[in-house]
């Protein structure tokens, strides 16, 4: 079975080598229709101590680390870069 790979924002780093994610969906109501954002924590396992409160990373599924951690962090997401489609169909049109 594959290991699940979510992305969400780092909202406490306090603990030693543990970051809190909060990671955010978004549904659609069963009955109205409005979609809303549902969000749910996870407690990841942070080797180096280098992600901080506020950055985006992506988290990966692992076996139990501790009674919290299932989850250990892979890479920050780089939210202020254009994608690399975006740069090289703008280069080709100016």
């Amino acid at each position: 079975m594959p290991k699940r790979i979510l992305t969400g924002t780092v909202v406490s780093d306090k603990g030693d080598k543990t970051v809190v994610v909060k990671v955010e969906r978004k549904v659609k109501h069963p009955l109205y229709g409005k979609i809303i954002r549902r969000s749910k924590k996870y407690h990841a396992h942070d080797e180096d101590n280098s992600f901080k409160a506020g950055e985006t990373v992506r988290i990966e599924e692992t076996r139990p680390i501790s009674k919290l951690k299932t989850w250990k962090v892979l890479d920050k997401v780089d939210t202020h870069s254009k994608p690399k489609g975006a740069a090289a169909s703008a280069a080709a049109e100016g």
